[in-house]
């Protein structure tokens, strides 16, 4: 303590001092957003004299935040081309039965995934195909929700790519003079982690995931609200004659409800699970938006008989550079189109606009989509050339709802995205390339190639965390810059000095963990770098085995719904309360702070 005094006697390091806990105060409070109080931070540090604007700004132009931004549009492009249906048919299939079959697939398949892939987007893809899959077994999502969020952050520790924590602390440890990490500098340890992560997984008790029932009101789950109403035919090639539509493709890539076959001048009514598909059959299906795009290109089906006949003059407007959107549009009250259908209306022809699907409140739409008769409120999906949409803006009786869509996904370029994706992981692995500059030709391909557009590429950029991860670099440099990270080392050091180096070990890891609980992950790898490698020397081990310490600390958040983005994204769909995370993520928590100081020593030989 005496040399924690003696630093404070520096007016630079109280300052430093002051404006962390001011920090923490703010990251634990929540009364800003993250990335404001990390730039509140560097700007303090600044105005304070504490850092110059280079240094203070340095993490800004790091090659970790760079190649951060570069994933984020690789990532964007892979789920745009479809990269994952694979995994979400798989998951729709009949091969996975129960509860414990899809954890296991969660866990050996997905945890992998997340290696490479930053595991937010993973989740956000992967949530509502296992809603429904809960729903259609009558399950609480609550049974598996939460292993899809320990698989994905098990699997984030596997390589740099998996999780941009790892980046940030990459970034810190070259600025403090250490080297950068590679992309497999810590895959050996991560491999343990995620088998015995996954042996948790598969082997937990499953009273310890409460059946906290299903939510039948939430809009990620309840169609009627959130569903469109639309019709396909299946035309004589299709794949999917003669197969039934509880077997069928149709029902395992996609999160559709059918509602009824049109078999001629015959309406089949559910259910119709065990129906056997014939050429020419009209399902009437209700569906959600992005799976209607998706749906649009799916070559086994086709849009129903009075969408078809726009395909030539599709066609066309594509040829003259004339390019389809899509978007939403709503009858507003007084609108003159209610109470006709669109037939009736002859909508296609007045307002050269194709009507994709309709979707209408907590209402079942049984009628065919040419048939059915327009009501207030409903809304309609549109696709049409860009002049068409902007003259139906100042048309009174449609009410445009969004921005204009242009997200069609691009199906078409899955290979060469995958393409792409695999090179960008072996060019740095088997060539000098650096991973950033790997990264950054990879996206810069996935947009020549069309698997994303420029627009789309910007937009990608989660602007919030490159500000939040720019800004945290500062506290650590502030921290070994002023002395403040070396006093709180000696202090630390004189707590620990009886104890064995594992047991030292554990107790950093243990606390990087708790500390992760309550603030990000990102803000604890800041505080704790600094001060853990000082500690270094004391304990025999090079200061990269500290480092991974804390990193592998940070990113086992299984003990609080704020301890990491994916909880957070599965507590409301799962209905979870708070302990229900704590009890279930308390024994992987355990075991991981046991066995990851001692995987951490056995890979710098110590044992």
């Amino acid at each position: 303590m005496n040399e924690l005094s003696a630093a404070l006697q520096n007016q630079e390091a109280l300052i430093t001092l002051a404006i962390l806990l001011m920090a923490i105060v703010l990251f634990i409070a929540g009364s800003l957003a993250p990335e404001l109080t990390g730039l509140l931070s560097v700007g303090l540090l600044i105005g304070s004299g504490v850092l110059t604007p280079q240094k203070a700004l340095a993490g800004f132009g790091s090659p970790a935040l760079i190649t951060l931004m570069g994933l984020f549009a690789v990532s964007a492009a892979l789920f745009r081309s479809g990269a994952l249906d694979r995994l979400r048919e798989l998951i729709a299939s009949e091969q996975i039965k129960t509860p414990r079959h899809l954890i296991a697939l969660l866990a050996l398949v997905v945890a992998p995934i997340s290696g490479v892939v930053p595991n937010t987007p993973v989740v956000a893809s992967l949530l509502p195909v296992i809603e429904a899959w809960c729903n259609r077994r009558r399950l609480s999502p609550s049974r598996v929700l939460l292993p899809l969020s320990f698989a994905t952050v098990i699997g984030g520790t596997l390589t740099l790519l998996g999780s941009s924590v790892n980046l940030l602390v990459s970034d810190i440890s070259e600025q403090l003079g250490y080297g950068s990490l590679t992309l497999f500098s810590f895959t050996s340890i991560g491999i343990p982690i995620w088998l015995i992560g996954t042996a948790y997984l598969l082997l937990a008790p499953e009273a310890l995931l409460p059946d906290r029932g299903r939510n039948n009101n939430d809009l990620g789950t309840n169609k009627d609200q959130t569903g469109y109403f639309t019709e396909v035919s299946i035309p004589s090639d299709s794949h999917l004659v003669g197969q039934s539509l509880h077997n069928s493709r149709l029902q395992r890539r996609f999160d559709v409800d059918v509602l009824e076959l049109q078999r001629g001048k015959e309406r089949l009514l559910p259910p119709l699970a065990d129906r056997k598909l014939e050429p020419g059959d009209r399902l009437l299906l209700r569906v959600t938006r992005a799976d209607l795009l998706r749906l649009q290109q799916e070559h086994t089906i086709q849009l129903a008989a009075d969408v078809r006949k726009t395909t030539l003059s599709k066609a066309s407007a594509f040829t003259n550079g004339d390019v389809q959107k899509t978007v939403e549009v709503l009858l507003p009250a007084g609108s003159t189109l209610a109470g006709a259908s669109l037939r009736e209306l002859r909508f296609r022809q007045r307002h050269n606009s194709t009507v994709l699907a309709l979707r209408r409140g907590q209402q079942t739409v049984q009628e065919r989509l040419g048939q059915a008769v327009l009501r207030e409120g409903d809304v309609l999906l549109l696709q049409a050339p860009l002049d068409s949409i902007r003259g139906l803006q100042a048309n009174n009786d449609l009410l445009i709802l969004d921005q204009l869509e242009n997200d069609l996904p691009t199906v078409s370029k899955k290979p060469i995205a995958i393409t792409i994706a695999i090179a960008m992981l072996l060019l740095p692995t088997l060539t000098p390339l650096p991973l950033v500059a790997s990264v950054l030709l990879a996206a810069v391909a996935m947009v020549a190639s069309g698997c994303i557009r420029p627009r789309e590429l910007q937009q990608s950029i989660r602007l919030d965390v490159i500000l939040l991860l720019g800004s945290l670099s500062s506290f650590s440099v502030a921290m070994q810059t002023t002395g403040l990270a070396d006093a709180l080392a000696q202090s630390l050091e004189y707590w620990l000095r009886d104890w064995p180096t594992y047991g030292a070990l554990i107790i950093i890891f243990l606390s990087t963990t708790l500390l992760t609980q309550v603030i990000s992950n990102a803000a604890s790898v800041a505080l704790f770098i600094p001060v853990a490698i000082q500690l270094a020397p004391g304990m025999g081990l090079p200061p990269t085995a500290l480092l991974l310490t804390v990193l592998f600390g940070a990113s086992q958040s299984f003990l609080t719904p704020m301890g990491y983005q994916t909880n957070l994204m599965v507590f409301g769909p799962g209905r979870y309360r708070f302990l229900d995370v704590t009890r279930y993520g308390a024994g992987l928590t355990v075991i991981m702070t046991i066995v990851i100081p001692g995987l951490i020593l056995w890979q710098y030989k110590v044992f």
